[in-house]
């Protein structure tokens, strides 16, 4: 598990579980430090020449710093299956495999190559299981060996008793039921029992306080897969046996009942489903068990409600591609209406944050229309959630129309038959939580409606309702008020209205209710409010870091669309506190996945972000181009609530270049929209902006005036260092071409202050040059870092590179911290080592060693 890299006096570990990659990792260290010492230490209790426990407390002696490989995403994952297959990997096929690696890239290389050319097109079935015993023990069988017969038996109980575990955090069972259960699969006599008589832990495992779990997933899986199926069915026997004499009696006791036989009763089905309708357990379980009684049941409508029930928990849990694999098999089965209409609010979901947003909606509409009359609660979340994917899209008419259509009595779609009609009978009444939430969704649908019907004055009423109840129901703990998405609402609402500072207490109340376990899949979108939030309100260093844990949150869950989503807002802070080049990494991979999958909101935002550091740049030229088929009317305009928003860069872009000498009415069409929309409130400084790109268009006697005027309005909505400063920094040219180079200096002055304190360094170079045209020869604090050997030379971005590599991390790692790419990394690792004239990785740590800018 572990091996030593040694450099410069210094010593870094990279661990990790096996199949993570070590091997190659400590290959190319190898290379890359040619003088360097790099020595493998294989963690095999046997084979190894060191035991690991005496390695592990030697190293912690020394102090020297871990570099730990960590499991790869779902996207790493489906590049390198990608880049193993040239590209001829089926999609459908690829997302299978990832799922079953669960991020081991040698499990991936393993499974694909045992893969016929068909079954790579997708031409044929994927082995059942694609990970099998076999592949899995032939990665990791040689770990397994050299334990006593008893070290085996708790290896095995462990393993089962985790086996339903989401992730290595949960993966935990306590030691002494642990030990209990593996003298029972000894067959120990009950008087016979000993603490010490399995002896010391395998090294295979970890104990946590009371707890014990496997250091490697891999090595669980392989643990499991390796024993006789005679022997799991003994170790599940042995732990239901256990947790019963502790006197548990809940789902799990079933789950290990249900797996220690061979040909399991004909209740066992019923039992675990009810048992697995109780909310108070664990997601994973819930999830595991209506998938074991689906399997179970020869009754074609109980197997579809338990696999849909079971998808509805894998996607609460961020199990988004188990939560597709297990609706097509609820697809098999004859299903009554209200079941249909749950299946397919299920996948409209999954695909609304991992798929094509026009095929979400056109399954979450099917859905809204099969609930109405089972379910009205559900059938308002299914339109509100068929509005998301519009609004997504781009679609204003769309979501207008899935507004519109709850208005509309919609007859059922079949008759009923007596199994539709015994299940709607079975279906318990709307309850007072059901009732409050159903309030909520109507008053937010209320509200966006009249929004956008231009309704302004008619929309804010029901949103601020929305946002109040919200944030009483949260104070007052009332039902519901601790789901994901009842604050995640108010938090839409909130932003729609301009009330940046709601918008983030009811983002934070998201993240904390996502925070309990089964809500790993709101986080991401927890994250994305706030980080919309903090944007709006010119807050870029903290919409940056909610949108870098949004970007890890939407990874681990499988949410492609949210991680564009992120990926925008990154560029957009890069735009002002980072490079050209880290604005096109994350705005190019945004625009990658808004391709496919139809996200126009993202599109406009990433769009907008590259538009911003070409003006940035000094590359006005290029950001009217760029933005204006955004901002005009047309096919190609913008997303309907994001375009306003690019409108001031479109201005000062458009002034720039002279454009408005030829184009004044063109532009002026534009500003009056933009005033229009800016008279609604939504964005506390549109009033300043708007005023602003007045002054731009405006002749000389009135400019001054406008200019002034725009610097109170940023006074008025407080905040927003940003933006007053672009306003002074187009104040002090507009002045210094005029001559009046006293008043330009002062304004100068005041925009370097303002970019400087929120990190905009672009922006800030760019007003140094405008005060060493007015004649001022800047020092001190305020001078611009010229190339040296000092950091001091390095933008915030390289020197957040520099210091990760200074820790011994590779590119990639660097890239995996830092949410860049790979190349971003590259490219900007070559700038620093120029500007700072080294030519090595050592050269480079010890140099930031030596300047004491390490950590």
């Amino acid at each position: 598990m572990s091996g030593q890299t040694t450099h410069g006096g210094g010593v870094r570990v990279v661990t990790g579980e096996p199949g993570c990659g070590r091997t190659a990792f400590l290959a190319r260290a190898a290379r890359a430090y040619p003088a360097a010492y790099v020595v493998g230490v294989r963690a095999d209790p046997v084979a190894s020449a060191v035991p690991l426990g005496g390695l592990r407390a030697l190293l912690r002696a020394l102090g020297a710093p871990v570099v730990r490989v960590d499991p790869l995403s779902p996207d790493e994952a489906a590049t390198l299956l990608d880049e193993a297959t040239d590209g001829a990997l089926d999609r459908a096929v690829r997302d299978d495999l990832v799922d079953a690696a669960e991020g081991s890239p040698a499990l991936l290389l393993g499974m694909v190559r045992r893969l016929s050319p068909a079954q790579i097109r997708g031409h044929r079935r994927l082995p059942a299981p694609p990970a099998d015993a076999e592949l899995l023990t032939g990665l990791a069988g040689h770990f397994l060996t050299g334990c006593t017969p008893a070290q085996e038996d708790l290896l095995l109980t462990v393993a089962a008793a985790v086996r339903y575990a989401h992730d290595t955090q949960d993966a935990r069972i306590a030691l002494t039921l642990a030990r209990r259960a593996a003298e029972q699969l000894r067959g120990t006599p009950p008087g016979a029992q000993s603490a010490h008589s399995i002896g010391p832990l395998p090294e295979l495992l970890v104990r946590t306080d009371a707890e014990v779990g496997f250091h490697s997933d891999l090595l669980r899986r392989a643990v499991y897969a390796d024993a006789r199926p005679e022997r799991r069915r003994a170790a599940h026997h042995a732990l239901a046996r256990a947790l019963e004499e502790t006197g548990s009696t809940g789902l799990p006791v079933l789950l290990h009942r249900a797996r220690s036989t061979a040909a399991p009763g004909p209740g066992t089905a019923t039992a675990l489903a009810a048992a697995a309708d109780d909310r108070t357990h664990p997601r994973n379980l819930r999830c595991a068990a209506y998938t074991h009684a689906a399997d179970l049941t020869d009754d074609g409508t109980r197997r579809a409600q338990w696999y849909t029930a079971a998808a509805e928990q894998a996607l609460h849990t961020g199990r988004t591609h188990r939560a597709l694999r297990l609706l097509d098999r609820a697809r098999d089965s004859a299903a009554p209406t209200a079941l249909r209409g749950r299946a397919e609010l299920i996948r409209g979901t999954v695909v609304l944050y991992d798929g094509a947003v026009d095929e979400a909606r056109a399954s979450l509409l099917l859905a809204a229309r099969l609930l109405a009359e089972s379910s009205p609660h559900k059938s308002e979340s299914a339109l509100l959630a068929a509005v998301d994917a519009a609004w997504a899209a781009g679609d204003a008419q769309g979501c207008l129309h899935a507004l519109t259509t709850a208005d509309t009595p919609r007859p059922a779609a079949h008759p009923p038959t007596p199994a539709s009609a015994q299940a709607q009978a079975q279906a318990p009444a709307p309850d007072a939580r059901n009732r409050t939430e159903l309030s909520r969704d109507l008053g937010y649908r209320a509200g966006l409606r009249a929004l956008l019907e231009g309704k302004f004055a008619q929309a804010a009423g029901p949103l601020r309702r929305l946002i109040v109840d919200a944030e009483a129901a949260g104070a007052a703990g009332a039902a519901g008020a601790d789901e994901p998405d009842t604050a995640l609402r108010a938090s839409a609402a909130a932003l729609l209205l301009g009330d940046l500072a709601a918008a983030r207490r009811a983002g934070a109340r998201a993240l904390a209710a996502a925070g309990t376990p089964g809500t790993a899949a709101a986080r991401a979108r927890a994250r994305e409010y706030l980080a919309y939030a903090e944007l709006r309100a010119g807050r870029h260093a903290l919409a940056r870091t909610h949108a870098e844990e949004g970007l890890r949150a939407a990874h681990r869950t499988g949410q492609r669309n949210t991680a564009a989503h992120h990926h925008a807002v990154l560029a957009l802070a890069a735009s002002i506190e980072g490079t050209p080049e880290e604005v096109a990494a994350h705005a190019d991979t945004a625009l990658a996945t808004a391709r496919r999958h139809g996200l126009v909101q993202a599109a406009t935002l990433a769009q907008w972000a590259i538009a911003r550091a070409d003006l940035a740049g000094g590359r006005p030229r290029e950001a009217a181009d760029r933005l204006g088929p955004l901002v005009h009317p047309g096919p190609r305009r913008g997303h309907f609530a994001v375009w306003m928003l690019a409108v001031p860069c479109f201005v000062e872009a458009a002034a720039s270049t002279g454009r408005t000498d030829d184009g004044v009415t063109e532009v002026a069409d534009v500003v009056e929209e933009f005033a229009r929309w800016a008279g609604f409130g939504a964005d506390p400084q549109a009033p300043a902006q708007l005023t602003r790109c007045r002054a731009l268009l405006a002749p000389p006697d009135r400019a001054d005036t406008l200019y002034r005027r725009a610097l109170d309005l940023h006074d008025a909505a407080g905040g927003g260092d940003f933006e007053r400063a672009r306003t002074e920094l187009l104040h002090g040219k507009w002045l210094r071409r005029r001559r009046r180079l006293s008043e330009a200096r002062d304004r100068l002055g005041a925009a370097l202050v303002g970019f400087e304190r929120c990190g905009a360094r672009v922006w800030a170079d760019q007003t140094r040059a405008e005060l060493r045209a007015g004649g001022v020869a800047q020092s001190g604090a305020g001078r611009a870092p010229g190339p040296g050997p000092g950091l001091d030379a390095l933008t915030p971005q390289q020197l957040r590179i520099t210091r990760c590599v200074a820790e011994g991390a590779t590119n990639r790692e660097v890239a995996l911290t830092l949410s860049l790419s790979t190349r971003t990394v590259d490219y900007h690792l070559r700038k620093v080592f120029a500007a700072l004239g080294v030519r090595s990785r050592i050269e480079l740590a010890r140099m930031v060693e030596k300047t004491g800018q390490k950590g």
